[in-house]
């Protein structure tokens, strides 16, 4: 079995795989994906799973049978369904599984992305696997992300992932619908999404799926965008899950875009405003440029300015020099109070400790990568 060439995936599987007849979660097809998981662990892959499928898995607990769904019944079936789908997953796979429910507003907010950030960051060193689903149970329109797709592609941009591979029902991109096209010819590789490619795309065609080609390709889109190969393939299909472990394509390879920074550095050198500034003595300069580390307290010298976790902030030489751009785990009266102090002393002095880093090396950029 040859190597896989990620080190971090995104695995996305939809209702139309975990509640195929949309009456509560199956093994039917699920089995392929844990043996897929599992021997990605094992190969030392870490993997972040996006799991559809909470309002499909609780329709069975909550007859309804009128169309559409009204939002309340929509989110009582999520609640029930919900930890259906995660007992099912736990007892698929041999490792600690993590359940984590975010909304659209989760992303944005930035504090929010943090956390989920570290979180998601936590759990991967400890070898647990994170479960993603939108959290139906109190998502409303304007704070909902939509279909799990797009949200997929979020995650793997936040965990800064190698590769997206999304689970769907046909083999991947057609040029037309093959269920009514038969003449539709199916496209092993795209090297760059345009209107062409979204124009071969329909609308969801399950009864219980929220997505469809078109979502899948606007999810592939971010995510090619910023350097992260994306596959959709059959999710139905064993032979799709060997073809990956054996380093073969299956499905339809969406090309990562070169010269892309991740999302994150690109937000950091581009978006983010830094006033304020943290100033490191020569071991945090030489850490930091020549040995890819992350910046500890014990390395800053001089907190200047004001800021909060979560903001971004410059961090500079003794000479006021600019040599990186970061996101700092702790605010700036936090950080002036554990300066030049050991990680393993933070609690004393602060009576907690939510980091060992002052700023973490994912999330940071620097200078002279951004020129």
């Amino acid at each position: 079995m040859a190597a896989l060439r990620w080190k971090r995936i995104v695995i996305k599987v939809g209702s139309a795989l975990i509640a195929p007849a949309g009456k509560g979660c199956s093994t039917r097809y699920l089995l392929a994906i844990a043996r897929f998981i599992s021997e990605c662990k094992l190969q030392g892959t870490e993997v972040v799973l996006v799991s559809s499928g909470s309002v499909a898995a609780g329709r069975a607990a909550i007859p309804f049978s009128h169309q559409p769904l009204p939002i309340n019944v929509k989110q009582a079936m999520a609640a029930i369904g919900q930890s259906q789908m995660m007992m099912m997953w736990s007892q698929l796979l041999d490792c600690p599984c993590a359940q984590i429910l975010l909304t659209h507003d989760d992303l944005r907010d930035r504090k929010r992305y943090l956390n989920i950030d570290n979180t998601l960051r936590t759990l991967l060193s400890h070898q647990a696997l994170p479960i993603v689903n939108e959290n139906d149970t109190v998502a409303t329109a304007e704070l909902k992300v939509g279909d799990n797709d797009n949200l997929a592609a979020m995650v793997a941009i936040v965990v800064d992932a190698d590769a997206l591979i999304i689970c769907s029902d046909i083999d991947g991109l057609y040029t037309a619908n093959p269920r009514t096209d038969a003449n539709a010819r199916f496209i092993p590789r795209v090297d760059q999404i345009n209107a062409d490619i979204y124009a071969m795309a329909g609308g969801s065609h399950h009864a219980v799926g929220t997505g469809g080609m078109v979502t899948k390709l606007q999810a592939a889109a971010k995510a090619s965008a910023q350097g992260i190969e994306t596959l959709i393939i059959n999710g139905q299909k064993a032979s799709s899950f060997d073809a990956l472990l054996n380093g073969e394509n299956a499905g339809t390879l969406f090309c990562a875009q070169p010269g892309k920074q991740s999302a994150k550095k690109h937000w950091l050198l581009h978006s983010s405003k830094a006033t304020a500034q943290v100033m490191l003595d020569e071991g945090a300069v030489q850490a930091l440029l020549h040995k890819g580390a992350s910046l500890l307290a014990k390395g800053v010298t001089q907190v200047i300015g004001d800021f909060d976790k979560g903001d971004a902030i410059w961090l500079v030489d003794t000479n006021g020099v600019k040599l990186a751009k970061g996101v700092s785990q702790y605010s700036a009266p936090e950080l002036n109070k554990i300066k030049g102090i050991h990680s393993s002393g933070i609690e004393a002095v602060l009576g907690y400790c939510p980091s060992e880093v002052a700023v973490h090396r994912d999330d940071l950029v620097l200078m002279e990568q951004g020129l």
